[in-house]
């Protein structure tokens, strides 16, 4: 690859000119979720590695992908965290999102969602009033001091998503139901929430150009969206549309989601209302980046890299590995796993994938 640019582009230009398919001097090397590691994971290679404080962001000398704004996107103030019962294997308990959840004690697996905070429209009603107050200044009041890495800045993260957020609000089930038996509530709920979220990017947006919107939906399955196209055009792209008129208006180059499963019904609706990146694109849900980029050519691809082959053998990396040199050739391809990784992976596998990518780079 020519380096033309390679004593002028930072670190958050090559990020931003890779999500948004320009050329750049190479491809980024950023520490995301296609590189994290589960928390069993970590405590495995620590153990294998006999190194107690093993940061492998550091380790590897990964750039940082965003100056994350760190405010109160959501819910505020936060529910009380409570614990109702434990005991050798389980933990119940509240969370501050006032999602009642079990937890397997000591691990970083999903846990069991036992009931959640909105289960009538009194109850919507009640939450709104009691924790959707705008409230900016003491929701920015994190907000203290400017970003200073070299990265681009990024408003939203997880678990802020039009269709993300309702589903914890309600539960997943409930929320399926909500689109014929509460509709009005539904709407009521992205609407109120795309709201706040812009309230919150304008107050930002006076301190400091934002470079990316981050919106969280993992509405999706192996067998693609938990809802139809019609859905979401109905309900949830007149909120996108909002959210891209802000980034329109305020030169935000990039607006991505973040959706486990088969995206393949997903990123047409919504690149037609201004999405135009996408992660983690994953493997065992059918996810191929190599169609995506045909299908897609000006679409910024975050992953897409079997995460499993990782517990498998060099062959299967290298497969992988591959893959990614095709990715970066091609352009607008920012590289990671399609998951965080799990505990199956040993630290040498790991290690030797993430040096092999790091050559492909070219760093």
């Amino acid at each position: 690859m020519e380096n033309a640019f390679a004593d002028t582009m930072t670190n958050r230009e090559r990020i931003i000119r890779t999500l948004t398919g320009k050329p750049t001097d190479r491809p980024p090397f950023a520490w995301w979720l296609g590189f994290l590691p589960w928390g069993e994971t970590l405590y495995r290679w620590r153990q294998e590695t006999g190194i107690a404080d093993l940061d492998p962001c550091r380790h590897f000398g990964f750039e940082p992908f965003n100056n994350f704004i760190n405010v109160e996107y959501g819910m505020f103030p936060h529910f009380e965290r409570k614990v109702l019962s434990e005991d050798d294997e389980f933990i119940v308990s509240i969370d501050w999102r006032g999602i009642t959840r079990r937890d397997q004690r000591n691990s970083n697996s999903m846990p069991d969602w036992i009931a959640h905070p909105v289960k009538t429209p009194a109850d919507w009603q009640r939450y709104k009033e009691e924790r959707l107050q705008l409230r900016l200044s003491e929701r920015l009041d994190n907000l203290r001091d400017l970003p200073v890495a070299d990265a681009p800045v990024q408003v939203g993260t997880f678990p802020w998503g039009v269709f993300g957020t309702p589903r914890d609000l309600l539960g997943a089930e409930e929320l399926l139901y909500a689109f014929y038996d509460e509709p009005d509530m539904l709407r009521d709920m992205m609407e109120t929430h795309v709201t706040l979220w812009i309230a919150l990017y304008e107050e930002i947006a006076r301190r400091v150009p934002i470079d990316h919107i981050h919106i969280w939906e993992d509405m999706s399955g192996k067998n693609g969206s938990l809802i139809s196209v019609a859905m979401i055009e109905e309900f949830m792209m007149p909120q996108y549309d909002r959210i891209a008129r802000f980034a329109r208006d305020h030169q935000v180059p990039v607006i991505s989601v973040d959706s486990d499963g088969d995206l393949s019904q997903l990123v047409p609706v919504m690149m037609r209302h201004g999405i135009n990146a996408f992660m983690p694109f994953e493997v065992q849900a059918g996810c191929d980046i190599e169609r995506y980029r045909d299908q897609y050519p000006n679409l910024g691809i975050m992953g897409g890299l079997d995460k499993n082959a990782l517990a498998k053998d060099k062959p299967a990396m290298h497969r992988e590995l591959d893959k990614a040199a095709r990715m970066f050739a091609r352009g607008g391809y920012l590289a990671g796993l399609d998951h965080l990784i799990p505990p199956n992976v040993p630290w040498d596998n790991y290690r030797y994938f993430v040096e092999q990518l790091k050559k492909l780079v070219g760093i």
